[in-house]
C-alpha cells in the first residue's frame, strides 16, 4: 500500500480527555510498523507515523538511546527539513544527558541553545503527533574553525593533523602523499615539532638543501621536483588565508565530551559558514575531530547510551576525489568507534553520496524527501530505494511526495535488529530553529571557560626556530651581516627547548580538561612505519624537553598524552 504525502493540519488532535486510545485502533499494516518501534527502554522521539495520508499520533516513531553509537544517515534535496531534524535529534540527546557536535555549515544551528518561539505551525504539527511542545533552550558551546566567525578558535598543530589530512587538504597525488609521510617521519624522529605551516615548509626546505639531503636516502628520499609541489601547496595554501586553522593552542576534543551543571549534555555546535567556500577542508577538520576522539577514548563496548552522538554535515565532501587509503581509513575509524562510546551522524543528500563500505555501517536512517527532475535524479532515487529494507510502501512515489518534517525512518531495535520501514511526520524542535543575534552569540563566546583558553594564538618555538638557529649558538655573520646555517636537527636534537609551552605564556590549563603543549620530561625515540599508503606508527616520544609520547593512527594523526 502506498503512502500519499498528507498536508498539516490534517492529522489526529490529541485526544478528549477520557477517550481511549492505543495502537489496536491502527490499520493492520500501521499496527505491524508500530510494534517495531515499541522499545521498553530510553528512545528519542521523532514523530508519528503516516500511513495512507493520514497522521497516526498513536504510533509513535522512536530509536533506542543504545543504538545511537551504531551510526545514522540523515539524507534528503535541499530545502526537505534535514537542519531540523538534526535539532530535534540534538535536543532530546541533551536531555538525557549525552554531549552532541553539530557542524554548522550555513549557520542557523546557534538557536539551539534559545527557547523556540510558537507559532501555528509548530501548535499545528504538535497537535498531529501529540507533542508536549515547550520551548526549551540547551546548553551549548560555540567554536569555529580557526577563529573564522562567532565561536572559540579550533585549531590543529600540523603533527597532530597528520600527512594523510594535510594531503587531502593540499590536493597531493599519492606519490607526493607518501613523501609528504616521509616528511612527517623525519620531522617526528628528530623531535621537530610542526606547529603551524612555517615549520612544515622549514623542513621540507632543509631536506632539500645540500645540508639536509641526505637525510632520507636510507628510506627512499625526496625528490626536489616532490618538495617544490608540496612547497607550492602550503605557499598557495596559506596565501589564500588558511594559515590559521594550523597552531596552538590546540584544541582538545575531550571538550567536547562536556555535560552541564544540570545533567544535560553539552551541545558543542562548530560555525562553518564563514569558511564554506572550502569545503575540502573543513571537511577534512572534522575528520580530524574524529580520528583525535578515537584516539582518546577507551573501549566501552555496549553502553546504555553514547558518551557523543557527532553529526558529519555535507559528508559528500569529505568523500569526493578521496584516495582509495583514505576511504579504507574512514571506513575503518567508523566501524571501531562505536565501541568507543561515539555515534556518527552523516548528513548529505542521498545515500549514493556515502561509500557503500561506509553506508553499511549506518544503521539509523532518516531520508527527507527526494527530487526526480531529472534522468540522474531518478538512477539516485531508484539507488536510495534499493538501500532500504522491504516494505508495504512504494518507496518511489512516497520519498517524492514527502513533505517538509517528513522523513521515511528504519532505525536499529534494541536487539539490532532494523526496524520496519515508517513513513514519519517528525516532530518540532523545541529550540530556536534559526541562529540567535550576533550580539547575544559573541556573549555566549566571551563567557565560555574555553575562551580563556584557545581564543588567543600562540606561536612558541618549534622546528622553524630550531632550525633557523646559527651555529655554535653564534649570530648572523659579522662580515655578511647574514644568518648563518641553522643547526642540524642532530645537533640540536638534545638541547632544551627555551621557547614557553602555551600554558606557560597564556596562563591556561590547571584544571577541567587538559590542555596540549605541557612540557614533560622523559626523552625518547621516533619510530614511524609507512606503507600501503597509510602512515602508521607506534608510541613513541621525542628527544626534546617537551617531549610527547606520539601514536598515529590510519589517518596518520598524532595523539599526545594529555
Amino acid at each position: 500500500m502506498s503512502d500519499r504525502n498528507s498536508t498539516p493540519g490534517t492529522g489526529a488532535a490529541p485526544p478528549a480527555p477520557g477517550t481511549r486510545t492505543g495502537a489496536p485502533a491502527l490499520p493492520r499494516e500501521a499496527l505491524e510498523i508500530a510494534a517495531g518501534y515499541a522499545f521498553p527502554g530510553p528512545a528519542l522521539d521523532l514523530g508519528a507515523l503516516l500511513w495512507d495520508g493520514t497522521c497516526l499520533p498513536d504510533a509513535q516513531i522512536r530509536v533506542p538511546l543504545s543504538m545511537l553509537n551504531r551510526h545514522g544517515l540523515v539524507a534528503g534535496a535541499t530545502g526537505t527539513g534535514k537542519t531540523k531534524t538534526l535539532q530535534l535529534i540534538a535536543e532530546q540527546l541533551s536531555a538525557q544527558g549525552v554531549p552532541v557536535f553539530l557542524a554548522d555549515v550555513k549557520g542557523d544551528l546557534s538557536g539551539i541553545a534559545a527557547p523556540g518561539q510558537q507559532n501555528d505551525k509548530v501548535r499545528s504539527r504538535a497537535a498531529e503527533v501529540h507533542q508536549r511542545w515547550t520551548g526549551t533552550g540547551f546548553p551549548a558551546e560555540f567554536l569555529a574553525l580557526g577563529g573564522i566567525g562567532h565561536g572559540v578558535p579550533v585549531r590543529a598543530t600540523i603533527t597532530s593533523f597528520g600527512p594523510v589530512l594535510l594531503s587531502k587538504v593540499l590536493q597531493l597525488n599519492r606519490t607526493q602523499e607518501q613523501s609528504l609521510g616521509l616528511i612527517f617521519h623525519y620531522a617526528d624522529t628528530k623531535g621537530l615539532e610542526l606547529v603551524d605551516l612555517k615549520d612544515l615548509r622549514a623542513v621540507v626546505a632543509f631536506l632539500t638543501s645540500e645540508e639536509g639531503r641526505t637525510e632520507l636516502k636510507d628510506i627512499g628520499g625526496l625528490s626536489t621536483a616532490t618538495a617544490g609541489v608540496i612547497l607550492r601547496s602550503l605557499t598557495a595554501f596559506e596565501a589564500e588565508g588558511m594559515g590559521d586553522f594550523f597552531g596552538e593552542p590546540e584544541f582538545d576534543t575531550a571538550e567536547l565530551l562536556r555535560t552541564a551543571p544540570d545533567g544535560r549534555g553539552l551541545v558543542s555546535v562548530l560555525e562553518l559558514s564563514g569558511v564554506q567556500d572550502r569545503p575540502r577542508l573543513f571537511s577534512t577538520f572534522l575528520m580530524w575531530l574524529l580520528a583525535d576522539l578515537f584516539h582518546d577514548l577507551p573501549e566501552v563496548g555496549d553502553a546504555d547510551r553514547p558518551k557523543l552522538v557527532f553529526f558529519f554535515d555535507e559528508a559528500h565532501l569529505l568523500f569526493d576525489e578521496a584516495s582509495k587509503a583514505f576511504l579504507e581509513a574512514i571506513t575503518r575509524t567508523v566501524r571501531l568507534i562505536r565501541s568507543k562510546g561515539v555515534g556518527v551522524f552523516f548528513v548529505t543528500q542521498t545515500p549514493k553520496d556515502v561509500p557503500a563500505e561506509v553506508l553499511g555501517q549506518l544503521g539509523n536512517r532518516v531520508q527527507h524527501a527526494l527530487r526526480a527532475f531529472t534522468p540522474d535524479d531518478q538512477k539516485a532515487l531508484g539507488a536510495t530505494v534499493k538501500t532500504f529494507p522491504d516494505s508495504p510502501y512504494d518507496l518511489e512515489e512516497l520519498l517524492t511526495g514527502l513533505g517538509t518534517g517528513e522523513a521515511v525512518v528504519t532505525v536499529l531495535s534494541e536487539k539490532g535488529a532494523p526496524t520496519p520501514v515508517a513513513a514519519t511526520r517528525l516532530r518540532a524542535p523545541e529550540s530556536l530553529m534559526g541562529p540567535i543575534a550576533a550580539e547575544e552569540l559573541d556573549r555566549a563566546v566571551t563567557a565560555s571557560a574555553l575562551h580563556e583558553r584557545y581564543a588567543q594564538a600562540v606561536d612558541r618555538e618549534s622546528a622553524y626556530e630550531r632550525l633557523q638557529e646559527p651555529r655554535g649558538g653564534k649570530g648572523p655573520d659579522e662580515t655578511t651581516g647574514e644568518r648563518r646555517p641553522g643547526k642540524g636537527p642532530d645537533e640540536i636534537a638534545g638541547e632544551p627547548r627555551r621557547g614557553k609551552g602555551p600554558d606557560e605564556i597564556t596562563g591556561a590549563g590547571g584544571s577541567g580538561v587538559s590542555s596540549r603543549g605541557k612540557a614533560e620530561k622523559d626523552e625518547s625515540v621516533v619510530e614511524q612505519v609507512v606503507g600501503s599508503g597509510m602512515f602508521k606508527s607506534l608510541a613513541r616520544s621525542v628527544g626534546t624537553q617537551i617531549g610527547r609520547e606520539i601514536t598515529r593512527s590510519l589517518f596518520g594523526t598524532a595523539r599526545r598524552r594529555r
